[in-house]
């Protein structure tokens, strides 16, 4: 689990549009704290310092601490809207959490051991299918990532989710299928050996089931045309 953070902010009465802008030229930004059946709560951020935090990675999935008012609320980010073209913060939501709280969130995937994988080795190029995984799993108990050890893997394996060992109260949502986070796949112009012999064979089979097709079809029209 990412290491918790804090941030200090100030609580707002006005909401709106118009609001909002006001804040937003002074170098601040908007966000509210929802959620453990307690009614939501409008703050003010510091723009930076929420920057920063989603700079360092995993904002989505790291459980924070929000003091307002000398109250500390703990939290996991929810959901962050940008600007569009000048990329800075709009707004931030907060879940609110407690012990009890289970939470839906994307795990980033990490790859390792690379140079042990045979497949690679022998030339072949690692396709991630998925670079998250979706899990539900207590607020306070979120992996800060998966690991998938490619020791071993073959030209033509798939990594699936199976393969991952989940941390005790870690659930996948998708639960009707052992789905693939990668594949060993070759590159492209590579040809297997068999597949070589298989190009090198095919021209004669081909030449020989036609003369075989020609034969037969002769001797169809020989019956024909004695029938008649």
């Amino acid at each position: 689990m990412s290491e918790g953070y804090v941030l200090t902010a100030e609580a707002r009465d006005r909401v709106g549009k118009g609001s909002a802008r006001a804040i937003r030229r002074q170098g601040d930004i908007p966000a509210v704290i929802y959620g453990d059946n307690k009614p939501p709560m409008t703050i003010t951020l510091p723009r930076k310092d929420v920057w920063l935090k989603i700079q360092q990675g995993g904002f989505l999935t790291t459980v924070g601490e929000i003091e307002v008012g000398g109250k500390k609320h703990k939290v996991l980010a929810k959901d962050y809207q940008l600007e569009p073209v000048k990329d800075f913060v709009l707004h931030v939501d907060f879940l609110r959490i407690s012990a009890r709280t289970i939470v839906t969130v994307n795990i980033p995937v990490h790859f390792v051991n690379e140079e042990d994988a045979p497949g690679i080795v022998e030339g072949g190029v690692l396709n991630v299918v998925r670079h998250e995984v979706e899990v539900n799993c207590p607020a306070d108990a979120i992996p800060e990532y998966f690991t998938v050890d490619l020791s071993g893997a073959q030209l033509g394996d798939a990594l699936k989710i199976s393969s991952v060992a989940l941390p005790d109260g870690v659930e996948v949502t998708i639960t009707d299928r052992d789905f693939t986070l990668a594949t060993i796949a070759s590159p492209a112009g590579l040809k297997s050996d068999e597949e070589e012999a298989e190009a090198e064979v095919a021209p004669d089979e081909v030449e020989a089931t036609e003369q075989k097709g020609d034969a037969e079809g002769e001797g169809e029209g020989e019956e024909e045309g004695g029938e008649e």
